[in-house]
């Protein structure tokens, strides 16, 4: 049996680590971003800052341009205390909230003090065919240095064809105190288009806090 053989030589970092095939050292050092070296660039459309404010809603930047669009929080900072930071999807441009979905959402929880640790699977934050708003967190305090940031991925909300997707995962400093890392994951049971996604927290304002809006381009 034959010997196959490749050239490492432009295909070996300093450090030793073999490169896949056509990638050299000279392309890994042009890369300037991840989302470069992932095959997609991230579009800021919009973005929003909270202050004192009941909701946050994107009523444009979402069609078709894209096939999944991120929302990304920025320091979400509640002004009542121990709440759930939430959304809902419109299907007719922001003018009602009430988007029929099914979700899933679990947790992991690690107290300041050691002295509680957890992972689980939280039935009472999911929802089943319901059109109520989807908590993305789980009790955030109202200390000053409390907030939430995380990101929520929808995915070709623009489609006429096909239920739509999103994937969210946020961290907190919440009550007790603690670090509260919250993953949720579901789909807006509906063919319509998605075109408007609004934001708030279960009581009270948003004290402050900043969203923005991107649009996902794959090359």
């Amino acid at each position: 049996m034959g010997t196959i053989t490749r050239s490492l030589a432009n295909n070996i970092t300093t450090s030793g680590v073999i490169l896949p095939a056509g990638i050299t050292n000279s392309s890994v050092s042009a890369v300037t971003s991840f989302a470069n070296a992932s095959g997609g660039t991230l579009t800021l459309l919009s973005t929003q800052t909270a202050s004192a404010s009941a909701t946050i809603s994107f009523t444009t930047g979402l069609d078709s341009t894209y096939d999944e669009y991120q929302f990304h929080f920025i320091n979400m900072h509640p002004a009542s205390a121990n709440i759930n930071f939430q959304f809902n999807g419109s299907t007719d441009g922001g003018s009602n909230y009430n988007v029929t979905k099914t979700t899933t959402m679990f947790h992991a929880r690690h107290y300041e003090d050691d002295s509680s640790t957890d992972l689980d699977y939280r039935g009472g934050n999911d929802l089943a065919q319901s059109t109520a708003f989807q908590d993305l967190t789980i009790g955030t305090n109202t200390n000053n240095d409390d907030n939430t940031c995380g990101v929520l991925t929808l995915f070709n909300p623009s489609s006429t064809t096909y239920v739509k997707h999103f994937i969210a995962t946020t961290n907190s400093a919440s009550s007790n105190p603690f670090a509260y890392n919250a993953y949720v994951a579901g789909y807006f049971n509906t063919t319509s288009a998605v075109n408007a996604i609004q934001f708030k927290h279960s009581s009270g304002n948003t004290d402050d806090g900043i969203i923005k809006l991107y649009g996902v381009k794959k090359s």
